[in-house]
């Protein structure tokens, strides 16, 4: 270690580590496709005088996020020509980030008030762009880090993306009222620089694990198929997997509630920008380093098992703060909670989700996972938060997906308990998996 990090606090010098300060990087170019079909998207047609229906359903764009891991495979497995021999995870860093900037430069250009379909296909271009570098940009990080490097790797990781999607919103804003949507829109394509010169300069990543290259149809279908039969073939792998889909459907139900809460409890919009954005922001953030310190000093098991009793616990402060009603001091003290609780949480059970994959095939399961550990809370907040609400009542919702929360914690004890935590010697979590010099030839 170099002497000036040497002098760095114990907790802060994980941190700073190239590996974790590469997967800043990398999430600063994850987060910013995101923010340009989101609300940067939504202001911009609004401002465009496009109808409030027609906005909302630009939402299907983020569709394609969800749909990642059908084509993850590809990353794995398909060796791409030239770029090739810059090695397979970063010749498809640089090819997936040229086609983010190809497709933020395409949505700049379209005009809305022209053709609202030509824009959504735009947007959809975009997004299906940017999924396919997220998948590249999680497989790189995941076999960059070291084992002792996933819990910091995962919360610089999580402080990019913030900071890339933040910035995006922000500079496409600020560069739209003076000079135009097109060339905000133009700006923020620069984002996707930091993880395609990462890649260069980080090089190929030594515990990257080469799959044999497959050609033909039924080798083709044999490399979709591999990574599932994979992690099913593992001890517990049911259990896991049950863990997976139900462990964040008490966080998801509650979390697209509570503007609606605020609402009806009577606070401005100034008070929800100070408590909510603002404290919630910051509270984020520091959860993301406390959560990259837990990893550190307790270990994978302990940290995740202690995010998870957090997180339950960050609902029930919204139900005592529906129960208290308009209180300025209560929303500040549940925003804050339940932010630092998801910050801790976005940092060990990512770095868990990573330690999981196999390194033959990182890609293709962490977009299998992170899609398992989103789609049930998904569709149960979509189809039931709002009738529960309305039948219940807050209070009574809050403590409903307070208890929701409990499966997820007694299945992660009970893989504790029978030593089920999924990782077996080829797995990102496994030490075993250390190259012993020196990085991969490149394929």
């Amino acid at each position: 270690m170099s002497r000036w990090r040497s002098k760095l606090p114990a907790g802060v010098r994980p941190y700073v580590e190239g590996a974790p300060l590469a997967a800043f990087f990398l999430g600063v170019s994850s987060g910013f496709p995101y923010a340009m079909i989101g609300a940067t998207l939504t202001t911009r047609l609004a401002q465009d005088g496009i109808d409030k229906r027609s906005v909302t359903a630009f939402s299907l764009a983020f569709l394609v996020y969800n749909l990642k891991w059908i084509w993850a495979f590809a990353v794995d497995t398909v060796r791409l020509p030239v770029l090739g021999r810059l090695g397979q995870r970063v010749s498809w860093l640089i090819a997936s980030g040229l086609a983010v900037i190809a497709a933020v430069v395409n949505l700049a250009l379209v005009d809305p008030t022209a053709s609202l379909l030509t824009t959504a296909y735009a947007a959809v271009a975009v997004g299906v762009a940017g999924a396919t570098f997220d998948i590249v940009i999680d497989g790189y990080r995941i076999e960059l880090l070291s084992p002792r490097q996933l819990g910091a790797g995962s919360g610089m990781s999580q402080y990019g993306w913030r900071i890339g999607s933040a910035g995006a919103g922000a500079l496409a804003l600020l560069l739209a009222a003076p000079l135009g949507w097109e060339i905000a829109y133009l700006a923020c394509a620069s984002l996707a620089l930091p993880a395609m010169i990462t890649g260069l300069i980080m090089g190929e990543p030594a515990r990257r694990e080469r799959v044999e290259q497959r050609k033909g149809l039924a080798q083709m279908a044999s490399s979709v198929a591999a990574p599932i039969a994979e992690f099913l073939k593992r001890r517990g792998a049911w259990l896991i997997l049950a863990f997976i889909l139900l462990h964040k459907i008490g966080d998801t139900l509650a979390n697209l509630t509570f503007r609606l809460l605020f609402d009806d409890l009577g606070f401005s919009n100034a008070e929800i920008a100070v408590y909510d954005v603002a404290v919630g922001f910051w509270a984020y953030l520091v959860g993301i380093f406390i959560g990259g310190i837990l990893y550190t000093r307790l270990g994978m098991q302990r940290s995740v098992l202690i995010s998870l009793v957090l997180m339950a616990v960050s609902n029930f402060s919204f139900a005592a703060l529906a129960a208290v009603g308009h209180s300025n001091l209560g929303m500040a003290a549940a925003i804050g909670f339940e932010n630092a609780a998801s910050g801790i949480g976005g940092v060990v059970v990512v770095a868990y989700f990573s330690a999981l994959c196999d390194l033959r095939f990182t890609a293709s399961q962490y977009a299998l996972i992170s899609a398992a550990a989103s789609i049930v809370g998904r569709v149960l907040t979509g189809t039931t938060a709002g009738g529960l609400i309305q039948a219940m009542g807050y209070v009574n919702f809050y403590l409903l997906t307070t208890l929701a929360a409990l499966p997820g914690i007694v299945l992660f004890m009970l893989m504790m308990r029978a030593g089920m935590m999924g990782t077996t010697e080829h797995s990102a979590g496994s030490t075993s998996a250390e190259p012993a010099q020196g990085r991969n030839d490149t394929p």
